[in-house]
């Protein structure tokens, strides 16, 4: 009956600000995810974000990650590597930091998030004169 009503989740609510750290980290996880979860912490990429999973939630919620703090409110999905994309979105269910063998050859560059809209984005420029010039008004002395 308590299962129907949902009284479970709410006793449960205690139990998930124990594990979250405390009711400080709890408020502080709750403004930058929008979202409170209790799950294992399965790794830790080398740009300091964490990934958890959790078997209580379906398929394509149970996997999630928390972003390192450097970046503030500033996170989005391209701050992922490459070698945890596949298993945040169960593609695959080998972590990455357990593979047997994960090839790392020099020619292989490192991973970089996208910039667009930032100031570190990609800015094209042009060697050519332009065919339209405009006008400048010259001023009076």
């Amino acid at each position: 009956m308590a299962k129907y009503f949902g009284i479970d989740k709410v006793l449960s609510v205690p139990n998930i600000i124990k594990e979250n750290g405390g009711l400080m980290a709890s408020l502080y996880k709750l403004y930058r995810m929008d979202t409170l979860k209790v799950g294992e912490c399965v790794g830790i990429d080398k740009y300091g974000n964490k990934y958890y999973e959790s078997k209580r939630f379906f398929l394509c919620r149970n996997r999630w990650v928390e972003y390192a703090p450097y970046y503030k409110m500033e996170y989005d999905g391209s701050q992922i590597p490459a070698e945890w994309h596949g298993w945040f979105h169960n593609r695959t269910e080998c972590i990455p930091d357990q593979e047997p063998f994960r090839p790392n050859y020099k020619w292989m560059a490192d991973h970089t998030e996208n910039m667009t809209g930032t100031v570190g984005q990609y800015m094209p420029y042009s060697t050519t004169r332009p065919k339209i010039e405009p006008w400048i008004p010259q001023k009076k002395c």
